[in-house]
């Protein structure tokens, strides 16, 4: 401490190798006496008087670090050496005595259905997890959840076992809180035990009363294209890999699903994708009048519009006037969600959804098998057509054409025929096309035999004809089918799949809906004799179809290790 003095200084004694004081004047409030002392008694003392203004003090205070060391203690239960913890005791003898992973058990049983590789999560569901997913380790800890309310979960990770030991390893580390607030951590493995049990939807299987609800889906006619379309739509959505079982029968197909909830998603599926109309109907399996429960089965019959691609149809009067004034006798361009339907008089256009065809049906007047080849002898396009008032939309992708031709079959006679065609962009002289006789034929039809006969023409031709065996050694792609119970495709069902393939390469909108796949093991071969004008799917279009047989060895083959 520095003290500065004023004018006034006064000074007695001698202050050495003395115990000297600092005090304030009891008198003047500036004046600080130092006392040097002698015993209890003070011997002299000095006086410093300071002015009215004094000037300030410094005072400085300079603190050293502080040090401070921990010391050991020895445990209570071995006596080495260890840092002081709330038990006194090391890590070792605190093992020993206490065991935080009691009541844990170290070896559980879980429960997997190996038809439908599901494992158990009671009470009473089935979950799909993978071998070390996220998915299984939660399934694992829920079996353990309720032995673990008294300590606190740290971490859970797999350990490796080998695939077919049916044993999963989980590592599991915990924490609990032990004597006088010492939390001690510990890991421990346990040991799932996996056990075979079927589920229920597996032992419905096996006992052959499994479904709940089926979609019975028909169609009554006799070309079966409408079908293979749908069931390319179905495995583009995905649709088939939720029903247990897929029968075709005559006239149609059966679903059958395990849940009425997966039968409703199909059914809605199908009024969306085809024109058609349903019916739902219950039967009654069994009642708990306990409970007052019910067990239904649930039958959901769809029925499709009896029309296929390249029908020849005769519309009512006043289904044709509403659409356009268009001609009664039309041509089915392709069946979508709609009909899609052409005048091959007019080139008009126009589209039958399913309601406006259950009030106002019409049928096929032509199968398949009743179409005759035609050859194109002379052929004229019409420009410039008028149309009469109150007409609809004209198809911009045809060409309204006149054309004479003659039957194959009767070559050595000179009977032509006169018609008009939709088919103008495609025919020329010497083509041989497909269509229908009306001149020849018996048709029963309710709206054709109250037409006028002059407005009946004598030949509609349908599609262009090519040399299928040709365009079958060039195909180079291929569809994928659905896994249904059937007996054996017939010859006749063969050709109809043929002449599908056949409708996918002629009309791209008909082909934006399908998924079509390059057929690796199919190379097609190009040679002077093809027929050049027949349509072909680009390789653009193509899907390129996945095989895992690479990547495990085949079909139940062990997986490949390094």
């Amino acid at each position: 401490m520095q003290l500065h003095s004023g004018k006034r200084e006064e000074r007695t004694g001698s202050f050495c190798h003395q115990e000297v004081l600092c005090r304030h004047h009891p008198a003047h409030p500036f004046q600080f006496v130092l006392e040097k002392r002698g015993g209890s008694q003070r011997v002299d003392e000095l006086t410093f008087f300071l002015t009215a203004t004094p000037k300030p003090f410094i005072m400085e205070y300079m603190q050293a670090p502080a040090t401070s060391s921990q010391g050991n203690i020895l445990c209570c239960t071995c006596g080495i050496p260890i840092p002081p913890n709330p038990a006194n005791m090391c890590v070792s003898c605190l093992r020993t005595t206490v065991d935080i992973s009691e009541g844990i058990p170290k070896q559980v049983n879980l429960n997997f259905c190996k038809q439908c590789e599901r494992y158990l999560q009671p009470p009473a569901s089935w979950v799909q997890c993978a071998l070390e997913s996220r998915e299984l380790l939660a399934l694992c800890l829920k079996k353990l959840k309720g032995n673990m309310t008294k300590v606190r979960l740290i971490d859970a990770g797999f350990l490796w076992t080998e695939p077919h030991s049916k044993r999963i390893k989980l590592k599991v580390t915990i924490q609990k809180e032990v004597m006088n607030g010492a939390i001690l951590q510990q890991v421990f493995v346990v040991e799932f035990v996996i056990q075979g049990q079927m589920c229920d939807d597996c032992h419905r299987v096996e006992a052959k009363d499994f479904w709940n609800s089926v979609v019975q889906v028909r169609q009554k006619t006799s070309h079966k294209k409408t079908f293979y379309y749908l069931e390319q739509l179905i495995l583009k959505h995905k649709l088939h890999q939720s029903a247990l079982n897929i029968k075709e029968i005559h006239e149609g197909i059966d679903f059958y699903y395990a849940t009425k909830q997966h039968a409703q998603k199909m059914v809605d599926f199908l009024q969306c994708t085809v024109p058609c109309r349903s019916k739902t109907s219950q039967r009654l399996i069994s009642h708990d009048i306990h409970s007052n429960t019910f067990n239904y089965k649930s039958t959901y019959s769809i029925e499709i519009v009896p029309v296929c691609k390249d029908n020849v149809v005769c519309l009512s009067p006043r289904l044709a006037q509403s659409l356009g004034n268009m001609g009664q006798v039309c041509v089915c361009a392709r069946v979508t969600s709609t009909i899609h339907l052409i005048d091959p008089n007019t080139l008009q256009i126009a589209e039958v959804d399913g309601g406006t065809y259950w009030r106002n049906p019409f049928n096929s007047l032509v199968s398949p098998r009743q179409l005759e080849e035609f050859i194109v002898m002379d052929t004229d396009i019409i420009r410039n057509q008028k149309l009469g008032a109150g007409a609809g939309i004209r198809s911009n992708k045809h060409t309204l054409a006149e054309v004479w031709v003659q039957k194959t079959s009767e070559m050595d006679t000179a009977q032509q025929y006169h018609c008009r065609t939709h088919l103008g962009h495609l025919l020329n002289i010497g083509d041989l096309v497909q269509g229908f006789d009306f001149a020849n034929s018996n048709v029963n039809d309710e709206f054709l035999n109250k037409m006028n006969p002059s407005r009946i023409p004598d030949v509609v031709l349908i599609k262009k004809s090519y040399n299928r065996s040709k365009r079958v050694k060039r195909r180079n792609w291929k569809l994928k089918e659905m896994d249904k119970d059937r007996e054996g495709m017939a010859p006749e069902d063969e050709r109809q799949y043929q002449d599908f393939l056949e409708d996918l390469e002629e009309d791209e909108a008909l082909r934006k809906n399908v998924n079509i796949f390059r057929d690796a093991s199919k190379i097609p071969v190009e040679s002077d004799t093809d027929d050049e004008g027949a349509p072909r799917i680009s390789l653009m279009e193509m899907l390129e179809d996945l095989s895992l047989t690479d990547a495990t060895g085949g079909e139940g083959a062990d997986m490949l290790t390094e």
